[in-house]
C-alpha cells in the first residue's frame, strides 16, 4: 500500500501544479502509514484507495503552500487526522502550526505524528472546540472539514476576524460564504468536479 501511495503522488503531483522532491515523499508516506495503522480505530479519514489517499487528502491539502509566505504561522481548525496541516509541514519547514481539534482521541494520534514525524517543535496541539480556544497569534486560518461545517461557518468567520481564510468544501460552503459578505476566491480542487479551496479575507461589510 506504501508504494501505491508513493506513485499516486509521483502521478498526480503535476497535476496539482505540486513539484515533491523525494526528501519530502518519503516522511509523507510515513504519515500515510501512520493514519492507515490508527485509522481502523479512530476513523481519521473515509475508506479509501492509496492513490485517493495521495490526491484527495495529501495533494489537495498541499495546494495550500501556494498561499503561505515564508515563515508562515497558521492555524489548522478541526484538524482530525492532520489535514491539511501536517503534510504542509512536511514539505515546508518554516512554517508553523497551532492544530485545533475537539476530540481526544484524534488529538492523541495528532501528537503521536507530530512526535514520529518530528514537527513537535513546529507544532501546537489543542485539544477544545475552536470556539473555546482564543484565536491564536496566526495570519491565516485554515480548514478542511469540521462537523456541520456550513451551520458552524458565521462562527468561524467570526473567530477568524481579519485573517486570510483558506477553507476546503463544496459549492455551498462557498455560497454561505459570499451570503455572510466575504469577496473569495474558488479554486476548483484537480482530479474533483465538488471540491474547491475558497481564499477570503476580511468580509466587505
Amino acid at each position: 500500500m506504501r508504494d501505491a501511495f508513493i506513485a499516486g503522488v509521483k502521478t498526480h503531483q503535476a497535476a496539482f501544479n505540486i513539484d515533491l522532491p523525494e526528501g519530502t515523499i518519503t516522511p509523507l508516506a510515513d504519515y500515510y502509514d501512520l493514519v492507515q495503522r490508527h485509522n481502523p480505530i479512530l476513523h481519521l479519514v473515509g475508506p479509501c484507495s492509496p492513490e485517493e489517499f495521495a490526491t484527495r487528502h495529501i495533494l489537495e491539502s498541499l495546494t495550500l503552500l501556494e498561499f503561505l509566505p515564508q515563515g508562515a504561522r497558521f492555524a489548522d481548525v478541526g484538524a482530525g487526522a492532520g489535514l491539511p496541516s501536517i503534510p504542509c509541514l512536511i514539505a515546508r519547514e518554516d512554517l508553523t502550526s497551532v492544530l485545533i481539534e475537539s476530540k481526544e482521541k484524534k488529538t492523541s494520534f495528532l501528537r503521536t505524528a507530530a512526535a514520529a514525524l518530528e514537527l513537535t517543535d513546529r507544532t501546537k496541539i489543542i485539544n477544545k472546540q475552536f470556539s473555546e480556544v482564543t484565536r491564536p497569534h496566526v495570519s491565516y486560518v485554515a480548514c478542511r472539514a469540521l462537523d456541520k461545517f456550513t451551520e458552524r461557518l458565521p462562527k468561524l468567520l467570526k473567530w477568524s476576524g481579519d485573517r486570510e481564510m483558506l477553507f476546503f468544501g463544496n459549492p455551498t460552503l462557498g455560497d454561505r460564504m459570499r451570503e455572510e459578505g466575504y469577496n473569495i476566491e474558488a479554486r476548483l480542487m484537480p482530479l474533483s468536479e465538488q471540491r474547491y479551496l475558497f481564499r477570503a479575507g476580511t468580509a466587505k461589510r
